[in-house]
């Protein structure tokens, strides 16, 4: 199989789609990578260092798309990219198609096989794939939310943890899952207050096992949402429903009650968001805005701002995904492996994910009735 690795498109996304040390056992099990060239810059991985893996670095992405089998991504092709897919190439890349429109119209038409990272589930219902990145955007999202409080980013002013005789700031964070325990670690850590909200008592159990009386745990309902809001100085979204929209759960009118200068980072924003007033997925070059006095920031790759750490933690989970795939074939790779076949989202033209479809309002198709399982 040849792979493709393009160079990332997204405002400052310097991930790149893997290592090294990825590239080299590819290449020692009979496969060829193409490497767009400064591919892996961003990451800290040089040409010479791809080169000397075994890749062959080409000058365009045209080249890549042109001669791979599979294209190996970090976020969705971008609208310049939309003229390269072809028919029956296969793309692994977070897509989140849920609020992916018209990407999700060219993979069909194209008739691409696009596998999403975001939902390869096990049978337990692990996600082995959005973990790592989850667990990088939960910490990463306190360390932003702590920035912007400053007051030099209009901010109330407030240091998270506080110091002796003055109140630590005061933490919300919406979703006890991977991005919420990790916000919470780092939260916890600086001296927070910190309150998790959930509407899965297991998940809050769990965190209650984990952090015990160093935070707050609550069922998530509207009213206690409404109460708990008013006094937050960081609110952090933090929900995900596999391949679904994010529910609307943070209202205007509950934004206008926060204090002014308060923070609001959804993590959420990439499969939609959880917050009514945010209204736009920000850039990492321009990533927050001002409403109701509060400060919005709603970056969907939020990984992508520690580089180096992201590449290799996404590397280390996605090379199992692709080897099956390389010396399996693909059919072959889907029928042996179920948290693979989740991950299918397009097959020959037909949408295959269920919670893709219900969002967009598009027909639905099994994929073992396509391939025969």
């Amino acid at each position: 199989m040849i792979f493709g690795v393009p160079k990332e498109l997204k405002v400052m996304e310097d991930r790149v789609a893997i290592t090294p040390e990825g590239v080299h056992t590819l290449i020692k099990l009979g496969h060829k990578i193409l490497i767009e060239k400064s591919a892996g810059i961003g990451s800290g991985f040089s040409d010479e260092d791809y080169k000397k893996a075994g890749a062959s670095i080409t000058n365009s992405p045209e080249d890549i798309y042109k001669d791979a089998d599979i294209i190996v991504k970090v976020k969705e092709p971008q609208p310049s990219e939309y003229k390269y897919l072809r028919k029956n190439q296969i793309i692994f890349a977070y897509l989140h198609l849920a609020v992916e429109k018209s990407l999700t119209k060219e993979l069909l038409n194209k008739k691409v096989i696009s596998i999403a990272y975001e939902t390869i589930q096990k049978d337990d219902g692990d996600l082995p794939l959005l973990i790592p990145m989850s667990e990088v955007a939960g910490k990463m999202s306190i360390q932003i939310a702590a920035n912007l409080l400053e007051n030099r980013n209009k901010g109330a002013g407030i240091l998270l943890g506080g110091i002796a005789g003055v109140p630590a700031g005061k933490v919300l964070i919406i979703g006890a899952g991977h991005v919420g325990i990790n916000a919470a670690k780092i939260a916890v850590g600086m001296g927070a207050n910190v309150s998790i909200a959930d509407i899965n008592t297991e998940k809050l159990r769990h965190a209650d096992n984990l952090f015990g009386s160093k935070i707050k745990t609550y069922v998530s309902t509207e009213a206690k949402l409404k109460e708990l809001i008013k006094d937050t100085n960081v609110l952090i979204g933090a929900v995900l429903i596999p391949g679904h929209k994010a529910p609307c759960i943070i209202t205007e009118d509950m934004v206008k009650s926060m204090k002014k200068g308060s923070v609001i980072v959804d993590v959420s924003i990439d499969q939609g968001g959880i917050v009514e007033t945010i209204d736009r997925i920000t850039t990492l070059d321009n990533p927050s805005y001002e409403k109701h006095g509060v400060i919005h920031y709603s970056v969907a790759n939020i990984p992508g701002c520690v580089a180096r750490t992201s590449t290799m933690a996404l590397t280390n989970e996605t090379l199992k995904y692709l080897i099956e795939t390389a010396d399996k074939g693909i059919i072959d790779a889907i029928k042996n492996d179920n948290s693979l076949a989740r991950g299918v989202n397009t097959f020959n033209g037909k949408l295959t994910n269920k919670g893709v479809a219900k969002a967009l309002k598009f027909e639905y198709a099994e994929l073992p009735s396509l391939i025969g399982f």
